[in-house]
């Protein structure tokens, strides 16, 4: 059914990365299908601390972070390690997830959503917008 499952994560938000995962790894077992997770870091907060320390340096090191943490949920995610594979960026997260899933061939994108309220049509705002503008189906996970 799937041969490619774009999983969206937080690596900050421990509970909503977990409940993605474990979906995504669920289809994929079902599908043989491939995961690839992408983390993205926004640009605001890269902009708002550039002055003080540059934006490269301040780049490099959320990058760096942001790997460590991603190898680490990879090791433990139960699929063969040439099934699962990551990107980490920078930019909207809306945008970069979208860019991504055309990029990888995407055949649907696996999303965790918290916080609802009315503005955001009962998903998190990031949800809202995947949903809203994803050419792939998208699989949102509470």
């Amino acid at each position: 059914m799937y041969k490619t499952i774009l999983v969206p994560i937080d690596l900050t938000e421990d509970e909503l990365t977990s409940k993605a995962v474990r979906h995504a790894v669920n289809l994929a077992k079902q599908s043989g299908a491939k995961i690839h997770l992408i983390h993205v870091l926004p640009i605001s907060s890269a902009i708002i601390n550039a002055y003080a320390l540059g934006y490269m340096e301040i780049k490099d090191r959320a990058t760096v972070k942001a790997e460590e943490d991603m190898k680490m949920l990879m090791d433990s995610i139960d699929l063969p390690h040439d099934d699962v594979s990551y990107t980490i960026t920078f930019g909207s997260p809306r945008d970069e997830v979208i860019n991504t899933a055309k990029d990888i061939n995407a055949d649907i994108i696996v999303i965790g959503s918290r916080r609802p309220n009315i503005t955001t049509h009962l998903l998190g705002s990031t949800a809202a917008g995947i949903v809203r503008y994803a050419e792939t189906s998208v699989l949102v996970v509470r």
